[in-house]
């Protein structure tokens, strides 16, 4: 259990302790849609601010406007920190700074792997308005490609998460859910979920 009666803010514009085990109890709930990643290890996960004795405001940001799993992570967030003792808790929906795939931690993107998801590819795109465009459906780095990257279209090839090949093709740009892709690996012929970026 968690003792509330700290002031809210120990340090002018930090986290306090109490605020930082908070947030780690709230950051261990899974995502309702891919379980094997943690809302921190998802980057969803923005703060949390203890308001007062036994009040406490939780900023959660969706992958994409409308995300429908933002309500079964705020229901899960609010039964975590209910069970730990905390009486009064508000998950607030923020949208700036946007979500990115790039929030995804390296310890997530090891997971997703693992469980057979390719990881997004890191954007490296610069802040600003977003550019949008069609890219190709199929990635053809081959097998330990040379320097990792597409040649169609000079973008980190996907790699297959079952053999490494990043000889893979798109099969449908949606899949199980809205915020992945489905591709097929053409060294080992698998199937697989591609995490879409979005910057």
């Amino acid at each position: 259990m968690v003792t509330l009666a700290r002031a809210p803010h120990e340090a002018a514009g930090g986290e306090t302790p109490l605020e930082a085990e908070l947030r780690r109890i709230a950051g261990s709930v899974p995502d309702p849609e891919l379980p094997v990643l943690s809302l921190t290890e998802l980057g969803v996960l923005r703060a949390v601010h203890t308001l007062g004795p036994g009040r406490v405001e939780v900023e959660l940001s969706p992958t994409y406007t409308g995300c429908p799993a933002i309500e079964a992570m705020s229901t899960d967030i609010e039964r975590v920190l209910h069970e730990h003792g905390v009486p009064d808790v508000t998950v607030r929906p923020v949208l700036s700074p946007a979500w990115t795939t790039d929030d995804i931690t390296p310890e997530g993107r090891r997971k997703l792997r693992e469980f057979g998801i390719a990881p997004p590819r890191t954007t490296r795109a610069p802040a600003g308005p977003v550019a949008v465009a069609l890219g190709p459906t199929r990635h053809t780095g081959g097998p330990g490609g040379t320097d990792g990257t597409d040649p169609a279209d000079g973008t980190d090839a996907i790699a297959c998460p079952h053999c490494g090949s990043t000889d893979t093709e798109l099969l449908s740009r949606f899949s199980s859910t809205a915020c992945k892709a489905l591709r097929r690996c053409l060294a080992c012929r698998e199937p697989f979920d591609h995490f879409k970026e979005l910057r």
